[in-house]
């Protein structure tokens, strides 16, 4: 059910129509307006809103006051009017005063990207450490933006008022209550974090390698997290389907045991908010063994969007400059979504590097070569151990075969003597055995 416009007759609700509206400024040449405008009527469609019309203008020379162009205005102002649209999604960050000036040149709520994606954010949140991030967020974005004018759009459900509704009394205490209160928030996120680093901890000496998928929204991670585990995480089509991160055992070959992470899409401008806010979820990104970039191989913009999730990993401080390098091997998914020649050629590409599996996470097709690939680098650093253990403990030569690559063996003083190839989290376990 919608959770816009008013309920009809038979109870159920209708999302209230909306028209998408596209600034395309200078530099936004590596995209493609159509995939740019599709996406943003992806991000308004994941709330139930009613797409009536998609349009987009090219800004030679962005208004201080109102983004647009007075004939750009009066063209999206009479759009509204014949479609009968109450709501103008803007794909771009709008200021305060710019949202509020084109509110009144359109007749009609206006929300931009930001607002849109914290509305998202909003109705996702499955856990309380969700909400506590999405809520920090949204008071931060709303200092000094009006709301008041956004009623006509109540809920049909409580909330935090992202769009007007119930929760709107907080978003209109003064500014030393929402302080108060995001200061609050920060304090319960730091013992979110506090937390998450004492889980990390105890993985770290279990040891067993962390995984962590990563990759634009909607690029098939949950998919490819269900594929690989049997769970069954929400995966649909669906831009930010997974907010809350999901972990899971799941084995490799060569290694019985791992963790695998299922974590929030990125998304291009993602809004620095969200970054802060989330920076307690994303920590477990930081804290992988491995990553694991899923990237929609059959989306036009793949290449644009890959370089907008490089971006928010380098703004987590993961990369080379920031000491942290964590090794990464890109998923290219959604093959089966090709035609013949097309697969071929990326199936062709991916073989020629070895941080790279093409697979359809949908059908299976290329996933064990990917958990191949898992397993190669967690194993990278393996060392060659000669261990010496009893004829008799089979129990020990059985986990050594199992867990390692058993290169020699052989028997003096009565003992048998193993030469091992073992991960250092391998070897960790073995000397706790």
């Amino acid at each position: 059910m919608s959770v816009f416009g008013r309920a009809d007759d038979d109870g159920l609700s209708r999302g209230a129509r909306a028209i998408v509206v596209l600034p395309e400024r200078a530099g936004d040449s590596a995209r493609d307006a159509g995939a740019r405008l599709e996406e943003a009527a992806g991000l308004a469609r994941a709330i139930g809103l009613d797409i009536v019309d998609r349009q987009a203008f090219r800004l030679r020379d962005p208004k201080p006051a109102t983004l647009f162009g007075s004939g750009q205005v009066e063209t999206i102002a009479t759009a509204v009017r014949m479609a009968e649209a109450t709501l103008v999604v803007i794909d771009a960050a709008l200021t305060p005063i710019q949202q509020r000036n084109l509110e009144k040149a359109f007749d009609a709520k206006v929300i931009d990207r930001t607002g849109l994606i914290l509305e998202i954010f909003g109705e996702r949140a499955a856990t309380a450490e969700g909400r506590l991030q999405v809520e920090l967020a949204h008071l931060d974005y709303q200092q000094g933006r009006l709301v008041r004018s956004w009623t006509h759009l109540e809920r049909q459900r409580g909330g935090f008022g992202f769009l007007g509704g119930p929760g709107e009394t907080q978003i209109e205490a003064d500014r030393r209550q929402i302080r108060d209160r995001m200061a609050k928030l920060r304090r319960e996120l730091g013992q979110v974090r506090r937390t998450r680093g004492l889980h990390r901890a105890r993985r770290k000496r279990a040891p067993w390698p962390v995984i962590a998928l990563v990759g634009y929204t909607n690029a098939g991670k949950s998919t490819l997290f269900n594929r690989m585990t049997g769970a069954d995480t929400m995966a649909e089509n669906l831009l930010f389907a997974t907010l809350d991160p999901t972990m899971r055992q799941i084995s490799l070959p060569g290694i019985d045991k791992a963790i695998l992470s299922d974590t929030v899409g990125f998304v291009s401008d993602l809004p620095t908010q969200l970054v802060a806010a989330f920076r307690a979820t994303l920590e477990e990104v930081t804290a992988a063994d491995l990553i694991v970039h899923v990237r929609d191989i059959a989306h036009p913009d793949s290449e644009a969007q890959a370089r907008d999730v490089e971006t928010v990993l380098a703004e987590l401080g993961i990369g080379a400059a920031d000491g942290l390098t964590i090794p990464i091997v890109e998923a290219w998914n959604k093959i089966d979504l090709l035609d013949q020649d097309r697969a071929a050629h990326i199936r062709a590409a991916a073989a020629q590097r070895d941080d790279v599996a093409a697979l359809s996470a949908i059908t299976g097709d290329g996933v064990d070569a990917l958990r191949r690939t898992l397993s190669e680098r967690l194993r990278t650093d393996s060392r060659l151990h000669r261990i010496a253990v009893e004829p008799a403990d089979g129990r020990t030569i059985a986990w050594l075969h199992a867990h390692g690559e058993v290169v020699a063996q052989g028997t003096t003083d009565d003992r048998m003597v193993l030469d091992v190839r073992l991960s250092p989290f391998e070897w960790a376990r073995f000397q706790a055995r």
